[in-house]
């Protein structure tokens, strides 16, 4: 059984027990999280998709941690104008792991 759902901008694929990096989520490492934005839910051959979510379903997980992805360099150069700039950039983010899929099977 999985569950397709959506999150600041992004689809992410979850299955009970997993643990999915998102992007970064304001709550306490140990609190729980729902996320309502279910686009679609497999178990064995039943395959339900939303119009455009599915009514009455979630997906539960628990914030395991928050921290930051490696630096990325950002260079932005222009030759022969004696022009060149260099930047770096750490995404914050929280990472969950599936406790639960709810699903109304109406």
């Amino acid at each position: 059984m999985y569950a397709i759902f959506s999150n600041g901008g992004k689809q992410y694929q979850a299955k009970i027990g997993q643990t999915i990096r998102l992007e970064k989520i304001n709550l306490n490492q140990g609190k729980q999280i729902k996320f309502h934005n279910i686009l679609m839910i497999v178990d064995n051959n039943n395959i339900q998709i939303g119009k455009p979510k599915i009514l009455n379903s979630f997906v539960l997980g628990d914030i395991i941690q928050h921290g930051k992805n490696k630096k990325i360099k950002i260079i932005k150069f222009n030759r022969r104008k004696h022009y060149k700039k260099t930047q770096g950039h750490r995404q914050n983010f929280t990472d969950i792991k599936i406790i639960s899929i709810q699903h109304s099977t109406t």
